[in-house]
């Protein structure tokens, strides 16, 4: 079976959103490894499978074109790109360590208790989440909600942009879909937030800290 045989099919009937939809199989079929790297797609093969119009799949082509997960070739239409290899993935996580800690203190500085609720709810989610089928596909976005609301609640949206635009999580996690360190990253992130919301300045630094080099050695596992 192809991998475009893999993929769900998303039926019939007027559905709102249904770019987003498309976007969102396809994103996830990429980071899980049913459609791999290199591999072409077809938009007009992509529309017959989802029974939508080529527009929405054009849309969620662009939108992954954007995340860095697909590139566009002359004349030829779309194509998956590589996994990250070890020297990406070391350079990565060199600039998440000169962004977030930093960002953290500033969270626990700054915070809101509206801030607070949404980390925690965070938290409950990703908790909640352990031991499901689905639980790395639940984790891999709890993970890219919670980091993205640590730099909203430190107020710099000029760091937060430059964050987003280098698509860290979608890539990590596309590297080593595996689900194999959910409960440690959960709680890791669990200690961040308490020291967030205690306004624990230098806690919160060493927690993000301590937590994305964890990360970091936990994926370069995957290169030996």
């Amino acid at each position: 079976m192809t991998s475009m045989g893999q993929l769900p099919a998303l039926g019939t009937g007027v559905r709102v959103m249904l770019g987003d939809e498309v976007y969102a199989v396809l994103q996830l079929a990429i980071m899980d490894g049913t459609i791999p790297p290199d591999e072409r797609l077809n938009a007009g093969e992509l529309a017959r499978r989802f029974e939508v119009s080529p527009t929405p799949v054009r849309e969620a082509l662009a939108r992954l074109e954007s995340d860095g997960l697909v590139e566009k070739l002359p004349l030829k239409g779309y194509r998956t790109t590589n996994l990250l290899n070890e020297q990406e993935l070391i350079d990565l996580f060199e600039l998440r360590l000169l962004l977030e800690p930093g960002s953290a203190a500033r969270a626990a500085e700054r915070r809101t208790p509206a801030d607070i609720a949404e980390l925690r709810r965070e938290i409950e989610i990703a908790v909640s989440a352990i031991g499901r089928a689905d639980a790395y596909a639940v984790l891999s976005q709890h993970d890219m909600r919670l980091h993205d609301h640590v730099f909203l609640a430190a107020r710099n949206e000029t760091v937060r942009l430059a964050y987003t635009r280098a698509h860290c999580h979608l890539h990590t996690f596309r590297l080593a879909y595996t689900g194999s360190y959910v409960a440690d990253t959960v709680h890791e992130h669990a200690a961040l937030v308490d020291a967030i919301a205690r306004g624990d300045i230098t806690g919160a630094e060493t927690a993000m800290r301590e937590h994305i080099e964890l990360s970091r050695e936990r994926l370069l596992q995957v290169f030996r």
